[in-house]
């Protein structure tokens, strides 16, 4: 079994990317949608942060783990092997939530593949020719000479 590495940054390493740092303070729900698409998540997995603590507190039930962020930081932990636990993730994303998802945005921006999508020209094809051969028609000219044979129209 591989060693265990570290995060890539600390959780308050922020400064260390401006640009993150800017994108959770000013727009976290903006951020935490990003680290779900890149983790290959849905997208809007990070509603459930806002959604769910809105329900259980109308149903009476307190609720202070935001869920989206919790099993984002535990499953990106587990699949990059970076050592920590359930506890100190837990911990992280009840007490500073924006710095969390900032982390998990540093670890996963160096991981993502770019993916360049190229579309190959179209090439349309030649025109399609169907060769119809017409049936035999037989007219009858009423003008013509008695066929062969006796046959006569009976003209009274």
């Amino acid at each position: 079994m591989a060693a265990l590495k570290n995060w890539k940054s600390s959780l308050f390493d922020c400064f260390e990317d401006v640009n993150t740092c800017c994108y959770g303070f000013w727009c976290c729900p903006c951020l935490a949608c990003t680290v779900s698409g890149r983790f290959g998540e849905n997208y809007c997995l990070p509603l459930c942060d806002i959604l769910t603590p809105s329900v259980c507190a109308a149903c009476g039930v307190p609720l202070f783990v935001p869920p989206a962020a919790l099993s984002m930081r535990a499953s990106i932990r587990n699949k990059r092997g970076i050592a920590g636990s359930l506890c100190k993730d837990i911990l992280a994303s009840c007490c500073c939530v924006w710095c969390s998802w900032c982390q998990m945005h540093r670890e996963l921006k160096e991981h993502t593949p770019v993916v360049v999508v190229m579309q190959q020209p179209v090439t349309l094809p030649g025109p399609t020719v169907v060769n119809v051969q017409a049936n035999p028609i037989m007219m009858l000219n009423p003008n013509a000479a008695p066929p062969p044979g006796g046959f006569q129209h009976a003209a009274q």
